[in-house]
């Protein structure tokens, strides 16, 4: 069996979904433990609860991958006087460490929102509301027979990929020049005398959050001592990166159709919903967790119908003969997360145990 560290699943899990992308109010990231411990064996859960805790001591797991952060508003006290202080001083006595990771994984295409699109086997998937604010623009400029090699070094790194498209860049040809002074080591000219290059300019869209990897693989690739680059923040939507999904069934189905399939998929005994309206349903958006949010979003992508959680009474209101709410509950939207949890992590460690947890963690019961 591998010796990995909780280091070790931590940064495969922000290739996943990054830190950077959760929400402002949100707290995801290691809660208890340390990064060196050594990983005996990972649970994946919806919850952290004191149960699950105790699961993960009887499966000897170390480390439970939780999907919803128990600590998620500041403890200022840790007496254990309620279940969130009594779950922390579990983990803590018994060496068990509790990594959350919450909104970042509900903000990326292949998150919470994509899992729950495979297993309606939605087509033609998008984010339904993509973050901007979120990309960067790189320039930077390089002798012609150095370009390629800095754009695949780039391109490793994370840069130029727009939607589904990867390797995506734009370059231009000119005549650059410098003039090395002082104790100046240049890879191209001498010291005092003006130098003219035939040179590329190469221009590609990253992350935001991966500045610091970008540039740190832009010098190691490139041949000058001094590197010229800029940067610009930009608007643009991130295709790869926002709140929710729509997608569409390969073939029309009757509402009342698909909602006793949805239903089945869900393996929950009731869905709350808005009045059937008199079309067949092919376009769906959708929302793990609270996504009352994206409702006039869903309406203005023209998706016949919207599944989601926690709707309030005058919310269902909005809907306004335009779309289908279908209300599947809080629990049901996100169960499928300890499952997509444990395939992304067993695919990189095929030889680790990784097991999702049993403990029903659903605070809902249904007559």
């Amino acid at each position: 069996m591998e010796r990995l560290k909780i280091r070790d699943i931590i940064t495969f899990l922000e290739t996943i979904a990054p830190q950077g992308n959760q929400e402002s109010y949100d707290n995801c990231g290691l809660l208890t433990g340390n990064e060196d411990w050594t990983v005996t064996g990972i649970l994946t859960t919806l919850d952290c609860t004191e149960n699950v805790i105790d699961e993960a001591i009887d499966r000897k797991c170390n480390l439970i991958i939780s999907h919803h952060p128990i600590i998620f508003k500041g403890l200022k006290k840790i007496t254990g006087q309620n279940y969130v202080e009594r779950t922390v001083i579990k983990s803590i006595k018994n060496d068990v460490a509790i990594y959350a990771i919450h909104t970042n994984l509900d903000n990326v295409y292949k998150g919470v929102n994509g899992k729950i699109a495979e297993k309606l086997r939605l087509i033609n998937t998008r984010i339904l509301s993509p973050k901007r604010n979120t990309l960067s623009k790189l320039v930077t400029f390089a002798p012609v027979e150095s370009a390629h090699n800095i754009l695949t070094a780039l391109h490793h790194a994370g840069a130029g990929t727009i939607g589904k498209y990867k390797n995506c860049s734009f370059s231009s040809v000119g005549i650059g020049s410098f003039l090395p002074t002082g104790n100046a080591n240049p890879a191209i000219g001498i010291i005092d005398k003006i130098e003219k290059v035939e040179e590329q300019r190469i221009e590609v869209l990253f992350p935001t959050l991966l500045e610091n990897k970008i540039l740190s693989c832009l010098k190691s690739a490139h041949p000058y001592e001094e590197v010229a680059y800029y940067i610009s923040n930009l608007e643009n939507e991130n295709q790869e990166v926002g709140a929710g999904m729509v997608g569409e069934l390969e073939t029309s189905e009757e509402p009342l159709a698909f909602l006793s399939r949805l239903k089945s998929v869900l393996n929950t005994p009731s869905i709350r919903h808005t009045s059937i309206l008199n079309k067949t349903i092919k376009k769906i958006a959708l929302c793990g967790g609270s996504g009352s949010f994206l409702l006039q979003d869903a309406i203005r992508s023209r998706a016949d119908l919207y599944i989601s959680s926690d709707f309030k009474y005058h919310e269902f209101f909005d809907a306004d003969n335009k779309i289908v709410i279908a209300d599947i509950g809080h629990y049901e939207s996100e169960q499928f997360t300890k499952e997509l949890l444990k395939d992304v992590l067993t695919e990189k460690f095929p030889t680790f145990a990784i097991n999702f947890s049993i403990t029903p963690t659903n605070p809902i019961s249904y007559l």
